[in-house]
């Protein structure tokens, strides 16, 4: 039971919070859980990894992710909003650690500064300094990595090929 004389904006985000059972994993930042008799599609929310296509590093995001978050195990979702696709926009913990942070942390995906209301700013900042600076992950990509909003942006352009390169000389996008 919430008690009467908390603040609203408490009250919201405590209706938000809720366990699930990882039931697959789709890529680096999104999965499919199962609360109770309903299936949710969950987008990580304030991070973005690299897209399965931009090869290695998509199918290593996805394999953390596996790892943070395997099949079968019991997570929580801190549900911040949906997307335009219907999926659940939320922060994961597992054992109590936050898993979109551990993503950041271990360099397998980047914040997603267009989209970091909500979450915990200079955390994040923090964690992707540090893996940067340790050139952890999508950071010890030699000639640096398309960062995953650009990477989708330009397979939207007319003429652009599926089969574009996923890595390159310099580095596009925010380096925040």
């Amino acid at each position: 039971m919430i008690p009467l004389f908390l603040p609203l904006a408490t009250v919201a985000l405590l209706a938000q919070t809720r366990t699930a059972t990882v039931i697959s994993i789709g890529d680096g930042d999104t999965l499919r859980v199962r609360e109770g008799s309903r299936t949710l599609n969950v987008r990580l929310a304030c991070i973005d990894a690299p897209e399965t296509s931009q090869a290695p590093d998509g199918a290593n995001a996805r394999t953390q992710l596996q790892t943070l978050a395997p099949v079968g195990s019991t997570i929580e979702l801190r549900i911040k909003a949906t997307d335009r696709y219907g999926r659940s926009v939320a922060e994961l913990s597992r054992g109590g650690r936050n898993l979109n942070q551990a993503l950041v942390a271990s360099g397998a995906a980047f914040v997603y500064w267009q989209y970091i209301q909500g979450c915990d700013r200079q955390t994040y900042s923090r964690l992707e300094k540090e893996a940067r600076l340790k050139r952890m992950g999508i950071w010890g990509v030699s000639g640096g990595l398309t960062r995953p909003w650009d990477f989708r942006s330009n397979q939207k352009k007319p003429g652009a090929s599926s089969s574009a390169p996923s890595r390159r000389r310099g580095v596009k996008g925010s380096a925040r």
